[in-house]
């Protein structure tokens, strides 16, 4: 009894131990945050504390007890990961500590934030560099202004809009400073906002890239407006009424930072399209509609100063590749290059005042929105190339004398739309439950958010990995075809996987291999590529592999997305009755639109109709520890074994997640329509490239039985799986930071 009685001591003093030290633990955190170890300022003449400022048209930062120069380069971060849309939020404070670190590994010295985010980012921020000191990383903090009212409305100055922004922008300093308590509302942060970030901020930047109609109407109709003459923020005369605008909401953040003691540098987003420049090259009224100027408003009482900050891409607007006034500066290989053009008219138009590019960058995706006359395109890019011409752009902007340069993005993030597929993606909102390969958008990241089997299954043209995927996750889907062994399937959110072990070695020189695909009712039973054969089910789609220029997909002409929507559709391709009948016989190139036709008057000069193959099949290796690696390959053989990863989109799929696979249907004012597939039948055959003969098409009756091949099914998803991992060209934005870093610190 008495050993009991010591046990049951010896317990409660081991409970009471634990809640101690976790007492001590959760007071040391918050005592952290709540009150940051001392961070070196400088106290002005009014007695508000500044760490960075503007010094003519550069940034300084107050260190060693004097001020220095200091370049801004970082990343842009977006608030939400794989299967969520960024309302969700839902990011954890380890996610941003485990970011903050590589994001510094990579050398970056700020992040940039578009909006309010949830507290956990801010006691990161301040957990983080506490734990840095010697090498802190700072933060950019963006206050997201009314968007969607100011598109609809087309006037900055209804009091809603000017309410809500202003009430958005004292939310945000609060939070900034640990002193908010936002409640919960669908699509954005609240929380209580404890940990006091402030002395980690580098600047204030808001909006968002304005809609040059709105802009254009609120100058018109307030046109003559009295200039504003804040406290801390002013309009000059030359300001435009929504200029005046955006001097109220600066002043406004500059008041309520006031209240906590500190003061920083303020600026507001802008982009190319709403730039003060003029641009004779661009064919449509809208990209030169509008201007907001940055030198129109200036600095009153603010010591932390006003700097320019704008959205810089080489493809967008198309005056980039078609504006020869923008080819009068050459590059570091000696070619006209009209984006280093740009940035040098840019600087100039801003002299002795600091800008900035805060978003500049190119994704590492299949498909393609705009293109470059320098392959700068808009996507295409595999992960080496999207570091190099991340790199190079980058080493542009500070030759030309910027104040910084942040990349875009940090993070992949499905959930993102781009043009020239948004009319497939069907239904809309399930867009984040699956990696489409061709929107450009969901693959600026240089931390890559891969799907579910990346790592488990590579394009090598081995079989290992298969052997060792769980039955479970697997398929065989083969019918004992003439020289196919055997064939097995398997997917995740990006692509349908299929390895294909052959009786005999493939060679590309001497034949072609064949796989085609029934998804739905329809396609073609018949085409030059089945040798005579008739099928008893259509096949939507088809895939060669053989030499380089010979591997693709192609899609049947008749359910072809691309010539229904801009065929049908806009009228801006021909169409041919024989394309669309039912069993056309014929299979097109797989592309995707990168320019619509323009005709004056509803432009300045005529702009043809543009598109481009995304269908090509690239074969490589996508295991990422090889010296071979290349992340847009899709396809692999060795010896008797073929594998391949199809992008689902290439596939007719609208959206893998609910099994939606586009509809033969013609488009109404809707668009398109979707219907749900029972599963995917495909099937495969050899081609002697010597004799044309067919192998594995053997007639069986009038019509070979697709019908009776096995379908590859899978469940509905509603979560999903990734690997996140950094991108090769993260490596090389590392190099170039750090390279600009060291030539930085030898020229001083």
């Amino acid at each position: 009894m008495i050993g009991s009685a010591n046990r049951k001591k010896s317990s409660l003093w081991k409970w009471i131990g634990i809640c101690l030290l976790g007492i001590i633990a959760f007071v040391g955190f918050q005592w952290k945050v709540l009150f940051p170890l001392h961070v070196e300022s400088f106290e002005s003449g009014d007695g508000t504390q500044l760490k960075f400022r503007t010094n003519g048209d550069q940034l300084e930062v107050f260190t060693d007890q004097k001020w220095e120069r200091f370049f801004a380069q970082g990343v842009n971060l977006g608030a939400t990961l794989p299967g969520h849309d960024p309302g969700e939020l839902p990011i954890t404070k380890q996610n941003y500590l485990d970011w903050f670190a590589k994001m510094a590994e990579m050398g970056s010295n700020v992040v940039r934030i578009y909006t309010i985010l949830p507290p956990e980012f801010y006691e990161a921020i301040v957990e983080y560099n506490q734990g840095h000191p010697e090498k802190p990383l700072y933060f950019i903090q963006g206050v997201w202004s009314p968007e969607e009212a100011l598109i609809e409305k087309r006037d900055a100055y209804l009091p809603e809009i000017r309410d809500t922004f202003k009430q958005e922008i004292t939310l945000a300093v609060q939070a900034v400073y640990g002193k908010a308590d936002i409640p919960e509302t669908p699509g954005k942060a609240s929380g209580a906002y404890r940990a006091n970030a402030g002395p980690y901020l580098m600047a204030w930047h808001i909006g968002t890239e304005w809609d040059p109609q709105m802009v254009d109407n609120t100058d018109t109709k307030h046109a003559g407006i009295p200039r504003f003459n804040g406290s801390h923020i002013r309009a000059k005369e030359e300001a435009t009424a929504f200029e005046n605008w955006l001097a109220e909401m600066l002043d406004n953040v500059a008041e309520q930072e006031r209240k906590f003691g500190w003061q920083h540098p303020l600026t507001f987003t802008n982009w190319v399209t709403t730039d003060p420049l003029t641009h004779p090259g661009e064919p449509t009224f809208e990209e030169d509609l509008a201007s907001v100027d940055a030198t129109h408003l200036e600095p009153a009482h603010w010591e932390a100063g006003y700097f320019a900050s704008y959205h810089v891409y080489p493809y967008y607007p198309d005056f980039f590749r078609l504006d020869e006034t923008l080819r009068t500066v050459t590059n570091e290989e000696g070619k006209p290059d009209s984006y280093k053009t740009y940035l040098r008219k840019l600087k100039k138009h801003h002299a002795g005042m600091p800008i900035m590019v805060t978003e500049f960058g190119v994704p590492s995706s299949i498909g393609i929105g705009h293109v470059d006359r320098l392959g700068r395109d808009q996507g295409g890019h595999n992960e080496q190339e999207q570091g190099e011409i991340n790199s190079s752009l980058f080493r542009e902007i500070v030759s030309e004398g910027y104040a910084g340069a942040i990349l875009f993005a940090w993070q992949d993030e499905w959930f993102k739309k781009t043009w020239n597929t948004m009319p497939f993606e069907i239904p809309a909102d399930r867009r984040k439950l699956w990696l489409n390969v061709l929107t450009n958008e969901e693959m600026f990241g240089v931390l890559g958010m891969y799907p579910g089997k990346d790592g488990k299954i590579v394009m090598d043209g081995k079989d290992d990995d298969w052997n060792q995927l769980p039955e479970e996750e697997k398929q065989r889907v083969d019918a004992g075809q003439a020289g196919i062994k055997e064939m097995w399937a398997t997917h995740d959110e990006a692509y349908l996987y299929v390895l294909v072990r052959l009786n005999e070695a493939f060679d590309p020189d001497k034949q072609s291999f064949h796989l085609g695909f029934d998804t739905i009712a329809g396609g073609n039973r018949h085409a030059p590529e089945l040798s005579g054969t008739v099928l008893d089910e259509g096949l939507e789609t088809l895939v060669t592999l053989g030499k380089d220029e010979e591997s693709d997909i192609k899609i049947a002409s008749n359910y072809d997305f691309h010539t229904r929507l801009y065929g049908y559709g806009y009228g801006m391709i021909p169409l041919s009755e024989r394309e669309m009948k039912d069993d056309s016989g014929i299979f097109n190139p797989w592309k995707l639109a990168i320019g619509l036709e323009m005709t004056p008057p509803d432009t300045k000069f005529h702009h043809p109709f543009e598109d481009i193959v995304v269908g090509k099949l690239k074969r490589g290796v996508t295991d990422p520890q090889s010296p071979d690696y290349d992340s847009l390959a899709l396809w692999q053989a060795s010896g008797n074994v073929i594998e391949l990863r199809i992008p689902w989109m290439l596939l007719g799929f609208t959206d893998p997640s609910s099994l939606q696979a586009m509809s033969y249907g013609a488009l109404d004012r809707n668009g398109f329509q979707s219907e749900t597939t029972k599963g995917i039948r495909m099937q495969p055959w050899m081609t002697d490239k010597a004799t044309g003969k067919a192998i594995g098409l053997e007639h069986q009756g009038d019509k070979y039985p697709v019908s009776k091949l096995p379908a590859y099914v899978w469940e509905p998803w509603e979560t999903v799986e990734y690997q996140e991992r950094p991108k090769k060209s993260y490596e090389m934005m590392k190099k170039a930071y750090l390279d600009r870093h060291s030539a930085s610190e030898s020229g001083r």
